[in-house]
């Protein structure tokens, strides 16, 4: 049996965690990723470094087979090269796309492949609508029509008389020339104008928006501002008056907001997260990124004798990555912290500490520095009392100036380095552009260095009046110090300088404004 060379794996209609495990572990090991537009840019993220990523358009038309026969080529001659493919297609390959006619020309070409089914934009995309396709009472029937993406006008030949005498649930698939008439075909073969329907633009993402009425109010709607790009789902049945009891995606806190995430790439996935469970769509840019010390040698000296030291003290989870990596160089292991105390500016830096199992023996109930510095002199006294402090390159000085005035001995290494990020990808968002238009409703940053290399890539003088119309969101008062040093007021900041808090302030600032409640900014 010849191992598949060709993966047909259905990525589902938008949302990237609707792909199926099995799917995810094929992207993860392809050698090649061949998508289509429609596929969402954080998906490919999950393929391998390295990894061919060709983007092969929007999904051909049934009138654009020679389109579709260069891509099938492409396929094969991939496969020859003897690599491995992974095709994403939206929503299932074999349903309203064109997976089936892959499939065979593959196996007429002697290419082994493997299909790998995916959600249906026709059944998932109502779900997220609060539509369920089928119920009690609803119907014995789901029919799926075709409305094609392209720029035909003419709708599908469907004996739409038959359908209108089914009792069950209609979901069409609706390029944008094509939603009127579907409607008004509907309409003009006895479907009743005062039955209920949904039209859902954007189904899955957060950009999602559904017009629910009558067919009748519908027709008007779409008559009076049709969209001549999106595509759409139409939804109509008995099923679709259930969504205002069922509706869950879009009554999400923070959804239809777009939030930009400053942080570095590989630190990002935490609040890109726990902002997309509430609702948000995330921008990512990141501003910085970290990097080894250019000087590895004192972080190699103090991490091969952690005995030396009577306190450790780590104020940022990436000062406790780089500790963790030059301690267990070699042959060491976390016994070597049996000596000395642990104290950290904060319970996200203890949690990444606990991640190794290692407990902290001080948290400040401030995370800031002095407030460090306070709660290490309150121990007791700390003349001699050996200190070692792992940080950044332009971490600030607050916590060894404090210690030494107390009269410890600190020694200070540098962790790791803050560089600014400024090579934007090709696929990275036009974040200038899209602040310029009003496209962006939050700007979060994490760190000082973040809100400082924003001004610089967008230019220190202008910084203020380009986000004078978005929400500006810190971490905490460092931060937000930095962003008013640049003259741009904060308007959120949490009261646990966390992530997570971070997001929980940003749903109760939302929470309140749609209350009317007079909301304090940072």
């Amino acid at each position: 049996m010849k191992r598949p060379a060709v993966y047909l794996i259905g990525a589902g209609p938008g949302d990237p965690g609707l792909i199926t495990v099995r799917g995810l572990d094929h992207l993860r090991s392809a050698d090649v990723v061949v998508y289509d537009h429609r596929i969402p840019s954080r998906l490919l993220s999950y393929a391998r470094q390295g990894a061919e990523l060709i983007d092969v358009g929007t999904a051909p038309s049934p009138q654009s087979s020679a389109a579709q026969e260069a891509i099938s080529y492409l396929l094969v001659e991939k496969a020859r090269e003897g690599k491995v493919i992974a095709r994403l297609k939206w929503g299932d390959p074999f349903v309203f796309d064109r997976g089936g006619e892959e499939a065979l020309f593959l196996h007429e070409n002697g290419v082994a492949f493997e299909v790998v089914p995916g959600l249906a934009a026709g059944l998932a995309v109502p779900a997220y609508a609060g539509v369920p396709v089928t119920y009690p009472g609803g119907g014995d029937t789901i029919t799926l029509v075709r409305g094609y993406e392209d720029e035909n006008r003419t709708p599908p030949d469907i004996d739409w008389a038959s359908l209108a005498r089914l009792d069950g649930t209609i979901v069409c698939y609706a390029g944008s020339q094509q939603l009127v008439r579907l409607v008004e075909s509907l309409v003009a073969n006895g479907w009743p104008p005062d039955s209920q329907a949904a039209i859902i633009y954007s189904g899955t993402l957060p950009s999602q928006e559904t017009i629910a009425g009558s067919v009748k109010e519908l027709l008007d709607i779409i008559r009076e501002h049709p969209r001549r790009k999106d595509p759409a789902i139409l939804v109509a049945g008995r099923v679709t008056g259930l969504r205002e009891h069922l509706r869950w995606f879009d009554s999400r806190p923070l959804f239809g907001k777009r939030v930009l995430v400053t942080r570095p790439r590989d630190q990002a996935a935490e609040l890109v997260d726990l902002l997309t469970a509430y609702g948000a769509e995330s921008i990512e840019a990141p501003m910085i990124r970290m990097a080894p010390p250019e000087d590895p040698d004192p972080l190699l000296r103090a991490a091969a004798d952690p005995a030396q030291f009577d306190w450790i003290v780590f104020t940022s989870a990436n000062a406790v990555e780089a500790f963790m990596t030059a301690l267990l160089d070699g042959e060491r292991d976390v016994r070597s912290l049996k000596g000395p105390r642990i104290c950290t500016s904060g319970t996200a830096t203890a949690a990444r500490l606990a991640a190794y199992g290692i407990k902290v023996d001080l948290i400040p109930r401030e995370f800031r520095g002095d407030a460090v510095a306070a709660a290490l002199i309150a121990q007791g006294s700390m003349a001699g009392v050996r200190v070692l402090l792992p940080r950044s390159d332009i971490g600030r000085d607050v916590i060894g100036e404090q210690l030494r005035e107390a009269e410890a001995d600190v020694t200070e290494v540098i962790a790791y380095r803050t560089i600014l990020e400024d090579a934007q990808r090709e696929s990275d968002p036009d974040v200038y552009g899209m602040l310029l238009e009003g496209r962006i409703d939050v700007a979060t940053f994490t760190s000082p260095s973040a809100i400082r290399n924003f001004a610089k890539i967008h230019g220190a003088e202008q910084v203020a009046d380009l986000l004078k119309h978005t929400v500006v969101a810190t971490i905490g008062p460092v931060t937000a110090d930095a962003a008013r040093q640049l003259g741009v007021p904060v308007t959120i900041q949490p009261r646990t300088y966390t992530v997570s808090a971070l997001v929980d302030a940003i749903a109760a600032y939302y929470s309140a404004q749609r209350s009317g409640l007079e909301v304090q900014g940072g």
